[in-house]
């Protein structure tokens, strides 16, 4: 079996969590934007007669790199892989319409989390200056507070972290991506997944969701 699965979800659902365990179990391939968009990053698109003539010009400035960018780098992921899980892609309604062209999918999960459990999630995260680890001041704290259990250094918080910000990020995603789910609602294959508890009893559903429709 080589499904072909779509994973989406609000910043802080879990989605890449999930994605690793969906990749592993199922032996396909972890598709995501971030990654093709790193991997791509002084890719010539002078031809696409755009702003910048390379997507790390966008991503540099911090600007979003166009559709039209994203949604060729996407199709060449997912025209090289037998199965994969999709994750943090399509934003917007115009990619989901690119994507109906690119394949047909299997499987269409959605993690459910209220904004409030959203809000405590990325905001509690902790990232060590020094080696980049990762911390919850709730879910995984450091033996020591504001210290690094790797390597001794200290902990802080991203600015992309604070309320403010992560309050913005989620007002885009309502704004952009939430209109998505319609496109999705009506797929055979569309499972929602309250999201909301530990990651191994959302595993548990999100995998029988896939063994299920796939």
């Amino acid at each position: 079996m080589d499904p072909k699965i779509l994973i989406l979800g609000p910043p802080g659902a879990g989605k890449g969590t999930q994605s690793e365990r969906l990749a592993t179990e199922f032996d396909v391939e972890h598709v995501t934007t971030g990654d093709a968009l790193r991997n791509n990053k002084d890719r010539d698109i002078g031809h696409l007669d755009l702003e910048y003539d390379t997507p790390g010009e966008y991503m540099d400035r911090g600007e979003l790199v166009p559709d039209a960018v994203v949604d060729a780098m996407v199709e060449e992921a997912l025209s090289g892989a037998d199965g994969f899980v999709l994750d943090g892609y399509p934003r917007n309604d115009d990619q989901a319409a690119a994507l109906e062209g690119m394949t047909d999918l299997d499987v269409v999960l959605y993690l459910s989390v209220s904004e409030a459990e959203l809000v405590d999630r990325l905001t509690g995260r902790r990232v060590c200056a020094d080696c980049g680890a990762n911390f919850h001041v709730a879910y995984s704290p450091p033996k020591a507070d504001g210290v690094c259990d790797k390597c001794g250094g200290e902990l802080t918080q991203r600015e992309d972290d604070t309320e403010e910000v992560v309050r913005e990020r989620l007002e885009v995603y309502h704004d952009d991506t939430e209109p998505v789910l319609e496109r999705y609602a009506g797929h055979d294959g569309y499972v929602e997944v309250d999201g909301e508890r530990a990651p191994d009893d959302v595993w548990q559903d999100v995998r029988e969701a896939v063994r299920k429709n796939a």
